[in-house]
């Protein structure tokens, strides 16, 4: 597939991926596969929710380095992808942590939790030879140690919402993302205004990002909207990558300015 670098791109990025997820974006991947050579960036949790370890589930197990061989990527989201640590009084940290999201694991961790984390992360995927150059939070929420964690750690990038961040210096690089919150009717409703809306105003965007999450997959108006946006920016002429390369084109980038 030809990449030259003034040609816009997209990712295609599947958050929270875990074996009890698997079935809620199984059609949608046949459907993404069908469309010929998309590859997909893969956001995995070690053990989800801390009931789903991956090394219990070695067919899922399986099917991931299918994928990895299919040219796809495998990133680490997270460890546990919850937070089911005590709450303090702080009127901020508990709207984070209870009202904005349940699962913002890496939100408060010290420097030594997190390391402790990311490198049982980097672990795993050592024993089952998957490659690894990102680490993305749940809910792109990180705290300053996980900052600091991150600096001390052999990965190339993270991330936000908006961004994506060089590893070790978290140089940010602008890569703006659609994503949805699907959990009722009318968030999808309101979601799909907004995503219209920011994708007309990214036309010349050199990159936009699709954010999936497995709830999207349970709806048919999301995940119907899902395919349809990424065929429709597909025929526009972007260039569909896994985060890693294109990070990998705007490290070069970066490194011939420099």
């Amino acid at each position: 597939m030809v990449e030259p670098m003034n040609r816009p791109a997209l990712l295609l990025v599947l958050h929270d991926v875990a074996p009890p997820t698997w079935a809620d974006y199984q059609p949608f991947v046949e459907a993404v596969d069908a469309l010929g050579d998309v590859p997909i960036t893969w956001l995995v949790v070690p053990d989800f929710h801390k009931h789903n370890k991956l090394d219990a589930h070695p067919q899922f197990c399986r099917q991931l380095c299918a994928r990895v061989a299919r040219g796809d990527e495998l990133a680490l989201h997270g460890y546990f992808h919850c937070d089911d640590e005590p709450v303090t009084v702080n009127p901020r940290d508990w709207f984070m942590r209870r009202v904005y999201t349940h699962e913002g694991e890496f939100y408060r961790l010290s420097p030594e939790a997190a390391l402790g984390r990311l490198r049982s992360g980097i672990e795993l995927f050592h024993r089952h030879d998957w490659p690894l150059q990102g680490f993305v939070a749940p809910a792109w929420l990180m705290s300053q140690g996980t900052r600091q964690a991150l600096r001390q750690l052999p990965l190339s990038y993270t991330s936000d919402s908006q961004h994506l961040y060089r590893l070790p210096d978290f140089t940010a690089i602008e890569a703006p993302g659609l994503v949805w919150s699907a959990r009722s009717a009318w968030r999808r409703g309101v979601s799909k205004l907004v995503s219209d809306r920011r994708e007309h105003r990214w036309q010349q965007a050199p990159v936009i990002r699709l954010g999936l999450h497995p709830v999207d997959m349970r709806h048919e108006f999301s995940r119907r909207y899902w395919l349809q946006t990424l065929e429709r920016l597909l025929a526009n002429g972007r260039v569909p990558l896994t985060k890693a390369r294109w990070m990998a084109l705007q490290n070069d980038r970066l490194d011939r300015a420099a």
